[in-house]
């Protein structure tokens, strides 16, 4: 036998495939496992893992990293909880490709996750390039990449709202093909943000029909996750279906007290349509409050154009008029989040223009008007804020988190990107906690789930659901992508007031073989790579 460049001894392994654990060793030479059993061959360097748990690295199969990992390449929120490898691009929103005659557009359809102060150059087309960029700066962890159906549209139609052509629809596939070629895994949208909710049904199968020419997977923020949740739903296996692609609907959940336990209907309607044949599946984060754009709150037919044209339709009074109806008679084209859940529930999380809204609600930050009032106030403050603000939004019901986790359907995912924690603003804690809070809340604590299938749930089943190979088990011959950590003590710390803390509990963390986490310390060792689905 070799000698190991690492040695893991004695841990109980966990291996990712839901299986009871199992004491041995782990020989690791380079950035492949190549030995599991009882090894006294001599090591380079080697960890005491007695009394902890073995695990593949976590994989977040929902995740906006693409977005920040350029200014935070060591993704410290991401490594300090265990995740070694990200699924990005999600959401409709891609870093690319790129038409130069939207750019500014671009920008400002992708505000909502990059990194304000940080100057990206914008010198790359494609996502090719894009990904060449991050490569020659080092990452810590790995990034898989999907691209985005809105950035799609949006560099043939801008914020066009009409319905793509046939000619549009080619140049949409165009450019589909052309990120295969970069390596995608596959195609997301963002069905409530614009461009992506200008989409019809239709553009959206024939888009699906390159996935399957190639074998790539088709994920989805559904057209609205509240009043018309059902519906959503069947539009997203409706295109599972006629393009016969396999279907990931992104952070599955309720939205708003009215739609709560409709988890169970469409989980059920999950179950009917894999029994004909539609492969579909969701994730979920273990979170009551979701976390998005002040823009959302608005009727989308509001933000169609440019950002200038929606601040000068929220100057005048006659549309003011509308929104409002729109709003309190439920006849609001994507999501109601007003509707649904109130003023009260809805924070200010990050606003760079006046960091003294930050984790106010609006209830309080217009707690001095009437009602009516209060739509006023609201559209002023976006105008004053140039619409530049990020909102949490606390509008899911625990129970239904709870079952969505524990369906056998459901992988673990963050929707959260890379962090450091000398960021400004109130991020939603997923970004620092999701994982841990899994395994101390909701298997040690609370015993929703084993800890070999929550682990399940974070490695193998994301990585199937991708088509990642080599990686999400404890195996000979796969990448060692691997986390140590103390099941009695692993625990998020992160809270919606005090969001920027690490997790306890987490000893090691692995990627390709380098400790990115030796010791609850950062290394800042960029072992990570960027997998691209056509070159393995």
């Amino acid at each position: 036998m070799p000698n190991y460049s690492l040695l893991i001894k004695s841990g109980n392994i966990i291996d990712g495939t839901g299986n009871p654990w199992f004491k041995k060793d782990i020989g690791i030479v380079g950035d492949k496992i190549v030995n599991i059993g009882i090894i006294n061959n001599p090591a380079k360097e080697t960890i005491d893992a007695t009394g902890m748990v073995v695990s593949p690295g976590f994989i977040d199969l929902h995740n906006h990293s693409d977005m920040t990992i350029l200014a935070f390449p060591n993704a410290t929120n991401c490594i300090k909880q265990g995740i070694t490898t990200v699924i990005t691009g999600n959401c409709g929103m891609s870093m690319a490709p790129i038409n130069s005659n939207f750019i500014d557009i671009l920008k400002k359809y992708l505000s909502f996750l990059l990194v304000k102060d940080y100057d990206y150059k914008w010198d790359w087309n494609n996502l090719d390039e894009f990904y060449k960029k991050i490569e020659n700066k080092g990452i810590s962890i790995n990034i898989i990449p999907l691209v985005g159906h809105g950035t799609i549209r949006l560099a043939v139609k801008g914020f066009d709202s009409s319905n793509a052509s046939k000619e549009d629809i080619n140049k949409m596939k165009i450019l589909l093909e052309e990120s295969i070629k970069d390596g995608v895994f596959g195609m997301s949208s963002g069905l409530i943000y614009p461009p992506g909710c200008y989409s019809n049904t239709k553009e959206l199968i024939e888009l699906g029909k390159i996935l399957n020419k190639y074998g790539l997977i088709y994920t989805t923020h559904l057209r609205n996750e509240g009043y018309m949740l059902m519906e959503a739903l069947e539009e997203a296996i409706k295109i599972g279906e006629e393009a016969n692609i396999p279907v990931e609907v992104s952070h599955h959940k309720a939205v708003g007290k009215e739609n709560w336990g409709k988890i169970k209907a469409t989980l059920r309607e999950m179950e009917i349509a894999r029994n004909r044949g539609v492969e579909i599946n969701c994730n979920v984060y273990p979170y009551t409050a979701c976390s998005t754009t002040i823009t959302s709150l608005l009727p989308i037919w509001v933000l169609e154009g440019s950002l200038k044209k929606m601040l000068e339709r929220l100057k005048t009074k006659e549309i003011r008029e509308i929104i409002k109806t729109e709003i309190i008679n439920n006849t609001i084209r994507g999501e109601n989040w007003i509707k649904a859940v109130g003023w009260n529930n809805i924070v200010i999380n990050e606003c760079k223009i006046n960091r003294e809204y930050e984790g106010k609600s609006l209830y309080e930050i217009f707690s001095k008007k009437s009602l009516d009032k209060k739509y006023d106030e609201f559209f002023d403050f976006i105008v004053k804020i140039n619409a530049n603000a990020s909102i949490m939004v606390f509008a899911m019901n625990e129970n239904d988190i709870k079952t969505i986790i524990k369906n056998p359907l459901s992988a673990i995912a963050s929707d959260s990107w890379a962090l450091e924690n000398s960021i400004e603003g109130k991020p939603h804690p997923r970004a620092y906690g999701t994982f841990p809070r899994i395994l101390g809340k909701y298997v040690r604590e609370e015993k929703l789930l084993s800890l070999q299938d929550a682990i399940r749930k974070m490695t193998s089943l994301p990585a199937l659901r991708i088509g990642l190979k080599k990686r999400g088990l404890i195996r000979e011959g796969y990448y060692a992508d691997i986390v140590i950590f103390d099941q009695n003590n692993i625990k998020d710390k992160a809270t919606y007031n005090n969001p920027c803390q690490y997790p306890n509990g987490i000893n090691y963390v692995i990627v390709n073989g380098q400790k990115a986490l030796s010791k609850f310390k950062l290394t800042k060792v960029r072992s990570g790579k960027i997998i691209r689905k056509n070159s393995y």
